[in-house]
């Protein structure tokens, strides 16, 4: 069982529940219908609203109207991979979106296709088969990461 008060906190302010990921809008992107909904569900039973989209291009176009906390997405797409579409939403003009912080997801998890994760412009990387905590804690670790880092610019 995971310890929630790990989580509290996130927005900063008194928690308006107990879910972990509650107020938070996060999309994710997958080509798999499977993965879409069994990501979903997990995020959506710690409190998060979240948005599906099967593709890059999907997800350019609803990321600025969504302007979601977090965005976690495969690599391995067809069309266009993750990679890809981390470095196109990197170089957006909106500054809310270009900053969205960013979890890769793939089933090819050695230290390699971490690094060129992290070097393409995601903060961090979740292997497949996804675990459900490891994927709520990821998300909570990137908020907290991105909330320090504005805090000091």
């Amino acid at each position: 069982m995971r310890d929630n008060s790990l989580f509290s906190n996130i927005e900063g302010d008194a928690p308006s529940s107990s879910l972990p990921l509650a107020r938070l809008k996060i999309l994710v992107v997958d080509d798999d219908e499977d993965s879409r909904f069994y990501i979903s569900t997990v995020l959506e039973a710690d409190g998060a609203s979240v948005t599906t989209v099967a593709s890059a291009a999907e997800a350019l176009e609803v990321l600025p109207q969504l302007q979601p906390d977090v965005l976690v997405c495969d690599i391995a797409m067809p069309d266009e991979d993750g990679y890809t579409l981390i470095r196109k939403i990197r170089n957006l003009k909106a500054e809310k979106a270009r900053n969205v912080p960013a979890i890769a997801l793939t089933a090819y998890a050695d230290s390699e296709d971490r690094m060129r994760a992290l070097e393409a412009g995601f903060q961090t990387h979740v292997a497949k088969p996804v675990d459900p905590d490891n994927l709520v804690i990821a998300v909570a670790n990137v908020l907290v990461s991105a909330k320090s880092k504005n805090l000091n610019t």
